[in-house]
């Protein structure tokens, strides 16, 4: 069960969009849907899976789903006797709403937690929220047996907490399932990796992502629409947060000053910095910041001898083609890691958000000034 109060908001939530165990649909992962199903109902379930792939397509989904799934069907049996053909599970079903009202005595969800005075979740999964297993497996299960245990995400657990959840994947309870969400499987213990069944999920294609951003009611035109699934690359909760959070209109500013480089627009630099550090804009600055450093990955991926980018903001293909043309790529591969490092302090000492804005633009300059002056 899950012990969050009503009044604190859910690390694992995507602003005000559906939180992934109230989402009824899963678009674009049909293969990764059967895998599980077919599993099941063959009597063959391993007890641990490692659903793995970017961040924002739809893992926790299929693991929520999963869980219901689960816990309504006790055995392939009597999923086959109420013609079950996949995962779906309606809502009026009662383990649907338990799970929906985060009330359901056999499902354990672990995630950072929450800090009840300043109202913002921790940096990680400490290692008490993953010792909530012993008592969890050690209680007698519902009338179908299942214990369904998701970690959401397994990269946000400490040394401490991996090792304590290594401990109960070595001696799985019966009738136990995991369902481990990792966007980054590499960074996890290879013990933990091999004791689950490692299900891979691409990115979404682009009819995909045009499924999510309707679903969720996404109202934009056509080139916005195109220019949010190229930003987004695969991943609806990135394109969700891009549309929402005025992420289209912070890109083209961002792009705007960058193509001046090295000699960009202080007033208007300072106005964008002034824009993602006012008073309530975390997610704004969250976006740029995003933004920021996916501009230059591309950069450096085309640089390396990738295809060429599409163009959102009119100049922005020549600018990268300039930028990175015949230059020194590690310069950019450094400049995409310190303004991951500046953000990531900046965020866990409190620093002035406007600040980091312009420290970041000012590492830009620089590998500017130095790719311009070899050329």
């Amino acid at each position: 069960m899950l012990g969050f109060m009503s009044d604190l908001p859910e690390p694992d939530r995507l602003g005000e969009f559906k939180h992934p165990r109230e989402t009824s649909t899963l678009y674009g992962h049909s293969h990764a849907e059967e895998s599980l199903f077919d599993a099941f109902m063959s009597g063959r379930m391993h007890h641990a899976w490692l659903l793995t792939g970017p961040k924002g397509i739809g893992k926790a989904t299929l693991a929520y789903r999963m869980a219901k799934f689960v816990l309504t069907y006790s055995d392939a049996e009597k999923a086959h006797a109420m013609g079950a053909e996949n995962l779906s599970v309606t809502e009026d079903m009662p383990a649907a709403r338990q799970i929906l009202a985060q009330g359901h005595p056999d499902l354990l969800v672990i995630r950072r937690p929450v800090d009840e005075k300043t109202k913002k979740a921790k940096s990680v999964i400490p290692v008490d929220q993953v010792r909530k297993t012993s008592g969890f497996f050690g209680k007698s299960a519902g009338a179908g047996g299942w214990r369904v245990c998701i970690v959401d995400s397994a990269d946000e657990m400490n040394a401490n907490s991996a090792n304590a959840l290594l401990k109960v994947l070595e001696e799985p309870p019966a009738k136990s399932l995991f369902l481990l969400v990792s966007h980054q499987p590499g960074r996890l213990l290879p013990t933990i990796r091999s004791r689950c069944r490692q299900l891979a999920m691409p990115a979404l294609s682009s009819s995909a992502m045009d499924q999510v951003l309707g679903a969720n009611e996404v109202d934009l035109g056509g080139d916005d629409i195109a220019a949010i699934d190229v930003l987004a690359e695969g991943s609806a909760g990135r394109a969700l947060t891009i549309a929402s959070g005025g992420g289209l209109e912070l890109y083209r500013s961002m792009v705007d000053l960058i193509c001046q480089l090295p000699r960009p627009d202080i007033a208007a630099m300072h106005g964008l910095a002034d824009k993602a550090a006012r008073r309530g804009a975390e997610q704004t600055f969250e976006i740029l910041i995003d933004l920021m450093r996916d501009w230059v990955a591309r950069a450096v991926r085309q640089g390396a001898g990738g295809p060429p980018n599409a163009e959102i903001v009119p100049g922005e293909a020549a600018a990268m083609a300039m930028l990175v043309h015949g230059g020194n790529l590690d310069r950019w591969v450094e400049v995409w890691e310190k303004i991951g490092e500046l953000a990531t302090r900046a965020e866990a000492l409190n620093m002035d958000r406007k600040l980091v804005i312009l420290n970041a633009f000012s590492m830009l300059e620089a590998a500017a000034s130095s790719m311009t002056q070899s050329a």
